[in-house]
Parts: C-alpha cells; structure tokens; sequence
C-alpha cells in the first residue's frame, strides 16, 4: 500500500512538472478574471481586488523570473529575458494587472511549445500504452500472473489469444499468428510455430501460445521504442532557439529605448511601458505555435514528426543521402529466374520454399510466397522451423528438411550432396536445399520506383541540394544498376553499417545532411546525419532513430515533407519579425507617454494573435504540397 502511494504521488508530481506552464497559464488567467471582476463588477476598492493578482505573480511570476536569470547567469542570452524585466519592473512600480498578463504571455508560449514536442511523439506513447503489464509464466503445470518486472530470461510464458507478447522469445508449443503492424508499419500477420520468433508488443490472433523469453522485458523491443520516446521528448526544437538569436538583437534595443525614455522624461512607468510592450511574445508563441502546425499538418499527409527540429533543418541540407532497397526501389523483389538442380521439379521446390518463408520477414520471403500463389502452388504448414543470422531458414515441410540459404551459407552448411552452383550473375538470389541436396537456384530483381527519376532530377534546382548519393549494403553491380536508372552519380555498395555511418559522418562535417532509409541497418546513419528520414516504416529500430517517419511508402510523400519543413520556416520567421516590427512601434509611441503599460500589455496581446493567426496559416488546406512532375502511368500490359 505504501509503495502504490509512493508510486501514485511520484505519478502526480511528474505530471505536474511536465504540464508546469500549462497549469501556470491556466491559474493566471482566473487569477486577471477574477481581479477584473473583483474591480468592474462587484465595485471592490482597489486595496482589495488586487490579492489575484498577487498571487499570480508570486506562485508564477516568481519562478517564471527566477528561471530566466538562471538563463541568463549561464550566458543564454534570450529575447525572453524582457519578459523578467518586464515582471520584476510591474512589481516595483504597483503595475500589477500588466505584470500578471506579462506572466500569462510567457507561460503560456512555453506551454504551445512544450506541446508541439508532446506532439510529436504521441505515436509512440500509443505504442507505450499497450504494453502489457503482467506476464502469464507456466510452473510445475500450473500458469501463474506475474509482474513483466518479474520475468527472466529462459521462463516459460503463455501468451494467451489477443494479448501483446510480453517479451522477445521463441515459440516453444502452439500454432497461431501475430500482427506485428506497430513494427512494420506493414499489416504483417506472421503465422508462428515452435521455432518461430516472436516480439514484445506483437499481438496475438486466434491460439495460444508457449514462449521460453530469450531476453528480459527491459531489453526486449517493446522496451526499446519506449526508451527513445522519453528522449525524444526531452529534445528542444531549434527554431526556437532561431528566435532567441532573434532576440540576441531585439533585446538590447528594446533596453535602450526603455531607459531613454526613462532618462528623458524621468517617469519610471515609461521604462514599464516600453518593456511590457516590447516583451518578445511573437517570438515565444508564434514559432511554437507553427511548429505545432507542421506537425499537424504533416500527421495529416501521413508523415509523423518525431524531432520537431527536422522541421526548420530539412530547408538547410545540402547533401542527400539514399539508402537502395525500399527507398528508391520498391522493396518487393520479384521473382525472375528459376535454376533447377538435377532430377529437381521446380514447381514442388517453390512449394516447399513458399511453405517455409510464410514463417519469415526475409526480403525475399515475400517474393517467394508470391510466385508460389501466382503459380497455384500447395502451401503447408511447416512442423517446425529455426532462423539463425547469417545461416538462413531451416525447417521441416512435409515430411522434407528445407534449407533456404545464400551462396555464402550453402558452402558452409552443405556437407554431402552438394553440387556446384551456378556462376553468380549479380541481383539478389538465394539457395534451396532440400533433404541435404541442392534443389534450386532463385533469382530476384528489385527495380525502382517510378518517381525516382522525377524527384531525383527535381531536388538540385527546386530544394538547392549540391549532391545526391546512394548507400547500400547490396553488391557493387545491383546498386550501378539503380543509380544508372535514377541519375545519381556518386554510388557506395557494400557498405556495413559501420562504414554507412562512418561516411554519414564525414559528409555531415562539411555541410547539412538529409539521410532517407528504411532499414535497420540504416538506424546509426539516420541518427548521424542533421535530419534523419525512415521510410515506410519497415523497422522499428530505424524508426526510432529518425527524425521523421514516412508512413506510405512514395517519394512524393519525401517531397511534400521537404515542402512543409519550407513553409514552416518561412511563415515562423514571418511571424516572429513581423510581431518584433509591429512591437517596435508600439514601444515608440509608449517612449512618447501615450501608452499606458496595461494598455501597453494589452496592444502586445493584439500583436501575438496577429502573429499566431499568421502561423496558423500553416495548418490551412494547401493546393499543392508537391511540385515534382510524377511520371506518367505504364498501360503496357
């Protein structure tokens, strides 16, 4: 009981942290309403309608003060900073309905933005969420509920229909499937039998099934995701901090007007006024507030923004950098060619391969399960499968022990009967083995996408990127073959993931980065390169890593995000220096006397909803997002 109120009060305490400002706003708004009407409705003498407002400066405008100067002593030298002045001068000066609205400006631009970072990571909140929090563990025949927490590598679990999978573990008894979507991206439903792997997090479908968890819940996939959500939440957009290099300049000058107008009239109010209304609110709000809109927006068009600084960095990228499969290829190799063994029916071999893949996610399983269903092939049940890395698919179908490995792979594993391959023609192709002899040779072919070309030829003069190159782990002559088609000069094949991130990390030295992939493999490249991009969706770690996650997979969906992170910019940067100008006047007139600061405060209310109405812009419907030329459709039959 202790513990559950511990753990119930450190819930309530983070929740409050978190939503700080948002609460501070709130508070401060009834603190202005109920001194207005404390003072025009119920007629209270001013001595006594203005505790509100007290209480609001002191419970807000106090750590509010006290934050920013710790800003300040640590050399952060922010156009937020008036905002201090203004709250410490209204103090002194008795001016407190102007202090207090100062208090509710301020807050309530850090609440917009800490939002707009919320935001961006609710997709995987989501995910957070359906985590399950016990686990079902089988001992001594009997299933006993334990916390996950509780759960160690090698027990026994039950996962029951229509659960979440707890924990990585393989399939120890049962026959089911589960949908594995909130890896993918993919509605992947993957039947599963002992031998099989399962995920934390994947669902199950209509069995139960027996799972020995080879990993604890703490390093299991699920929590994984769960991990790089809270630290992409603790990521602060860099556009906001365009707006305090904004203020590196609008301050000073807003200083310097402010004591002027003191020196020369000797009013310390004018000092008041003039800083009430030069407090940087477009700057604190409006940029908030368009990063909040591009990232609805781009929700919208089916591109989720993880890192709201992808948003004001994708205009500045000078070099792109493309991973081949899945990215500029469609990621559905097609099978082209079938090599028999002797004595092989080949029609029975594909059957069997089919029967074995449905059982894996291997690039090419889905290519094989294809062919096997366009050619009306029986597809069974396997008794039983294991998939190591590096050593392929094995498994029993039929009563038949099927092999389905690379070149690499049947060298090493084949020990009687093998015969001599045929000489490799470059592509991707893969190896069957049946009952310890070499049964077939597929081939396979991954071509391109057919915007490629068109968005390729559309990136150097539309978006200003000096260099284009591709990077893939494929073999030398396979990604030749896709450069050549698309148009990009610059190749680098058979590439580890090491050496992608090695060469994502000189290339960004030199200038600003985009990085698009979709694999694993390409996780520590999307990390290292200034704006990161998973596309599709086909990995759960690369999506981690990324920036920003496209869920369809189309380059006209790439495009269209190159676009927003533009408009974003330029209708924020509208906003920021439009309200600064209109503030610039105001302080003027307020220098000259003829602005009192409450009225003062409320003129800089008038300038931020002009300026968020004007970042608001971003949210509306667009005509075209896209200005490539997409190709024409291929009738040929």
């Amino acid at each position: 009981m202790i513990a559950y109120a511990h753990q119930q009060i450190a819930g309530t305490f983070a929740f409050l942290v978190r939503h700080r400002y948002g609460i501070l706003a709130t508070f401060t708004t009834v603190a202005i309403a109920v001194h207005l009407l404390l003072k025009f409705v119920a007629k209270t003498p001013v001595e006594r309608c203005d505790w509100p407002l007290w209480a609001a400066l002191l419970l807000g405008g106090l750590p509010l003060t006290l934050e920013l100067l710790l800003k300040l002593y640590r050399g952060q030298f922010g156009s937020d900073l008036l905002a201090a002045f203004s709250i410490v001068t209204s103090i002194l000066l008795g001016e407190y309905l102007a202090g207090a609205i100062v208090v509710l400006m301020l807050s309530g631009g850090e609440a917009l933005e800490a939002f707009a970072v919320r935001n961006a990571s609710k997709a995987l909140e989501a995910l957070a969420r359906r985590m399950p929090s016990i686990a079902h563990r089988r001992s001594d025949g009997r299933v006993v509920d334990i916390p996950i927490n509780e759960v160690r590598v090698g027990d026994e679990l039950v996962v029951f229909p229509h659960e979440a999978c707890p924990v990585d573990g393989s399939v120890i008894a049962g026959h089911s499937a589960m949908d594995e979507s909130y890896l993918t991206g993919e509605p992947y439903i993957l039947s599963k039998t002992p031998g099989s792997s399962v995920l934390s997090g994947a669902v199950n479908g209509e069995g139960a099934l027996t799972i020995r968890a080879d990993k604890l819940p703490t390093d299991s996939r699920y929590a994984k995701i769960v991990e790089v959500m809270r630290e992409s939440e603790q990521r602060r957009p860099r556009l906001r901090r365009l707006g305090d290099q904004l203020g590196i300049y609008y301050t000073p000058v807003a200083i310097l007007i402010a004591l002027l107008a003191w020196g020369v009239s000797g009013d310390p109010v004018r000092f008041l006024a003039v800083i009430v209304v030069a407090t940087p609110c477009p700057l604190l709000i409006a940029i908030p507030v368009a990063i909040l809109g591009a990232i609805s927006l781009a929700a919208r068009r089916g591109i989720i923004i993880r890192n709201p600084v992808a948003l004001e960095q994708i205009g500045q990228c000078s070099v792109a950098i493309f991973d081949k499969t899945g990215t500029l290829t469609y990621g559905e190799p097609q099978l082209v060619e079938i090599i028999g063994g002797s004595g092989a029916d080949t029609a029975q071999v594909l059957g069997l391969a089919a029967s074995l893949e449905r059982y894996s996610k291997h690039p090419l399983s889905e290519a094989i399960r294809r062919a096997a269903l366009e050619r009306d092939l029986y597809v069974q049940e396997a008794d039983s499968i294991n998939e190591e890395p590096g050593r392929g698919l094995r498994g029993i179908v039929g009563g038949h022990e099927v092999l389905i490995t690379g070149r690499r792979g049947y060298d090493e594993q084949t020990a009687t009967g093998g015969e001599e391959l045929p000489a490799s023609e470059g592509g991707l192709e893969c190896v069957v083995v049946i009952d310890g002899r070499l049964r077939a040779l597929l081939r396979f072919r991954d071509e391109p996408r057919g915007e490629g070309v068109s968005l390729i030829a559309h990136l150097r003069p539309r978006h200003a990127f000096r260099r284009l190159l591709i990077v893939s782990g494929d073999r030398d002559s396979e990604v030749r073959y896709l450069a050549d088609r698309v148009g990009i000069r610059e190749v680098f094949s058979s590439q580890s993931p090491e050496e992608k991130l090695e060469l994502v990390r000189r290339e960004t030295k030199t200038a600003k980065t985009l990085f698009l992939g979709d694999g694993i493999n390409d996780a520590p490249a999307l990390t290292a390169a200034t704006v990161g991009i998973a596309f599709g969706q086909n990995s759960d770690v690369s999506s981690e890593a990324a920036d920003a996650v496209i869920l369809e997979s189309s380059l006209q969906k790439f495009d269209e995000f190159l676009h927003i992170g533009e408009r974003m910019r330029r209708l924020a940067l509208q906003s920021a220096i439009g309200g600064m100008a209109l503030s610039l006047g105001g302080m003027i007139v307020a220098a000259y006397g003829y602005l009192p600061p409450v009225w003062g405060a409320l003129l800089q209310e008038a300038i931020d909803v002009l300026a968020v109405l004007n970042a608001l812009r971003i949210i509306l419907p667009s005509a075209k997002l896209s200005d490539y030329e997409l190709p024409a459709p291929d009738h040929t039959p």
